[in-house]
């Protein structure tokens, strides 16, 4: 399903958004417009999950077995008050060393440094464009976009002027990914569509 932006949105207000939201609407305030949050597809719900259980080992106190130190969650929506915005990211990670508690609230108003994003065909110019120029407006250190269709993970680092691509990588190779490089990730795993 494709995003959908209604005219009468354009200059939206958190407020507004807010509303939405109470209303049962999935939404994302960008750029002045709230823009409905299509469903994903089974590749994309699929990558989604097998990254996060992948990822799981961090999702806990230093101190533990694993390496720890971060809360990662699934469909956090994050208000970005620079630009008032609010983006329902995929997966972010906020390092429990900055955040010692769970960040929480609808939206959240921590600034996560570590987001994930997996493509799909409604979201990928959002995503590739106006998330990301916000995205290191507001200084988040990592930012992951991952192609379901084209199974790659694109990794990028910020710089003051402007994201570094640090990695990118397809199926058929393991890497170690910033911030994430204790453990491997297998690419094939994340776009495998054999039962497991």
């Amino acid at each position: 399903m494709a995003a959908k932006t209604s005219p009468a949105d354009a200059g939206a207000t958190l407020e507004e958004f807010v509303s939405a939201r109470a209303a049962g609407r999935i939404v994302e305030l960008i750029r002045g417009e709230i823009i409905e949050k299509g469903a994903p597809s089974a590749e994309h719900a699929a990558v989604e999950t097998r990254l996060g259980a992948r990822l799981e080992p961090y999702n806990r106190r230093h101190g533990v077995p694993g390496p720890g130190g971060w809360w990662i969650l699934a469909k956090g929506e994050l208000a970005y008050p620079g630009t008032h915005e609010v983006f329902r990211h995929d997966l972010c990670g906020f390092r429990r060393d900055l955040h010692p508690e769970q960040p929480a609230g609808m939206p959240m108003r921590q600034r996560p440094e570590w987001v994930c994003e997996v493509l799909s065909r409604s979201s990928a110019r959002v995503d590739l464009v106006k998330k990301q120029r916000t995205l290191h407006a507001h200084g988040v250190e990592h930012y992951w976009i991952i192609d379901p269709d084209a199974e790659t993970l694109a990794v990028f680092h910020h710089k003051p002027a402007g994201y570094l691509l640090a990695l990118a990588s397809t199926t058929g190779e393991t890497v170690r990914a910033e911030p994430f490089e204790e453990i491997e990730l297998v690419l094939g795993d994340l776009f495998a569509r054999e039962a497991r």
